[in-house]
């Protein structure tokens, strides 16, 4: 049975979906590649036998040209630094907090800044991965979506949610002409959908035969009857 290819981009999660669509479709394998952000766009648009994939977890905004995109959630902003940073005294904090602040803004920034917060370094580093080293060292702060915040988290670093900043919206995206069944059946699920839900295809084994319906008998319909005498017509009288 050919299986479905489906990328994520680092920081999405996509356990819990994979293990729903395993308890639906047991017959069809799941096979889950992480994707660098940057690349999520063209790895779906790609054949799969270049490499690509059916479908792709990733965070807006991107080209559509070419793509479907259904918005799942939005992430939380947020700034990492180190643990005994003066920010760490908040529970929240917004940009204006951090306007003195050396930042670092990584080349592969998921967030669609305007103006980023702070005193931009100018060095930027190529992955949000090396940004956070440069966090634990002292060199500066950073800003990014939660999810990954919690992926590269180290004992060294915390983080404070941001507010006021533009926030990460996750999404499934595929291409325009690759809406099969199994792209069904995924977006059912990721919008949290029943198995025996009408709004897409019935979650089933594809292997298995449908099962026959037993026709509806008919119900008998009631006889007319009089008020005067029940289940008997009435006579009528004779003229003398």
């Amino acid at each position: 049975m050919t299986g479905f290819r489906l990328g994520y981009v680092p920081g999405v999660t996509p356990a819990k979906w994979a293990r729903i669509w395993t308890e639906r479709l047991p017959r069809v394998p799941l096979d889950l590649v992480q994707v660098p952000a940057a690349d999520a766009p063209e790895l779906v648009r790609r054949d799969l036998a270049d490499g690509g994939v059916d479908a792709v977890l990733l965070r807006l905004p991107v080209d559509r040209t070419g793509l479907h995109a259904i918005p799942l959630y939005v992430e939380k902003t947020v700034v990492v630094v180190p643990k005994e940073h003066v920010i760490t005294a908040a529970d929240e904090v917004t940009a204006d907090d951090l306007v003195d602040e050396l930042m670092l803004h990584p080349q592969d920034d998921v967030l669609d800044w305007e103006h980023p917060p702070g005193r931009l370094i100018d060095d930027r580093p190529a992955r949000t991965v090396d940004a956070v080293e440069l966090v634990a060292m002292g060199t500066g702060l950073l800003v990014v979506p939660q999810s990954l915040a919690r992926l590269h988290h180290r004992k060294d670093l915390t983080y404070r949610p941001l507010t006021g900043v533009p926030e990460s919206q996750v999404a499934l995206s595929w291409p325009e002409d690759g809406t099969s069944e199994l792209v069904e059946h995924l977006i059912g699920i990721v919008r949290g959908r029943t198995a025996n839900s009408t709004r897409g295809p019935a979650a089933r084994d594809p292997k298995a035969k449908p099962k026959p319906q037993s026709k509806a008998q008919p119900k008998p319909q009631p006889k007319s009857q009089s008020k005067s005498q029940p289940g008997r017509p009435k006579k009528p009288r004779r003229r003398r």
